[in-house]
């Protein structure tokens, strides 16, 4: 039986690197399969991961249909067991509607990889429908670190390491230097608590917490 599955966490998390060794495993079960990507940090059209693995992928536009290019690879007799769909939270909900449709109709798995939230801590859009049909939700069970030394729960968006809350909600930038980047756009992950204080480890530097690992319940 084919399942929609949607696997998520926050930036960081390895959701490349696992996207990636799941089509490695399929494909050497003797599956066939199709790869696909939105706004990848490359600027390419590929999957990457930041361990330095890459595999080309389609990319997915606005006007991406998943639906007609799987009937019409099929109608061109290449087999397509499965999706390995990167970056989903780029995805328009109309997109993760047929998803759910290929995994009904042409009994096709897919596996969808994203972050939740963005910068204002508010669902993505191919998140939120995926929530919402996904036959599983998996959270990724490797954990990213606010600089205090917590579990980071929240990505942040930061300006000179100063975190911001307005913008363009799909700015795509890699995490650099934890923030620290002088001039740049750069993203962060964060605890709830220093998420909401807006204290990034940019912040934390400048008040001699950078170092300071805070014990839980402080």
């Amino acid at each position: 039986m084919a399942e929609l599955v949607f696997f998520t966490g926050t930036m960081d998390s390895g959701k490349s690197t696992l996207a990636l060794q799941m089509d490695y495993n399929h494909r050497a079960g003797g599956r066939k399969g199709l790869l696909f990507t939105s706004h990848d940090r490359s600027g390419e059209a590929v999957i990457t991961s930041r361990l330095g693995l890459s595999t080309p992928a389609i990319e997915v536009g606005p006007e991406s249909s998943f639906w007609d290019e799987v009937v019409r690879r099929r109608t061109h007799a290449k087999e397509v067991d499965y999706l390995i769909c990167d970056e989903a939270q780029f995805y328009r909900s109309g997109q993760v509607d047929e998803l759910a449709r290929v995994v009904d109709e042409l009994c096709v798995d897919v596996y969808a990889f994203g972050i939740g939230t963005d910068f204002r801590a508010r669902l993505f859009e191919g998140s939120a429908r995926l929530v919402e049909l996904a036959d599983r939700i998996e959270t990724l069970q490797v954990p990213t670190l606010c600089w205090c030394g917590r579990r980071a729960t929240h990505n942040a968006r930061t300006v000179d390491g100063t975190m911001v809350l307005t913008g363009e909600q799909v700015v795509v930038a890699d995490i650099t230097g934890r923030g620290l980047a002088s001039g740049s756009v750069g993203y962060e992950t964060l605890c709830r608590r220093h998420y909401m204080a807006g204290r990034t480890a940019a912040l934390a530097a400048v008040m001699g917490e950078g170092e300071q690992l805070l014990p839980f319940g402080d």
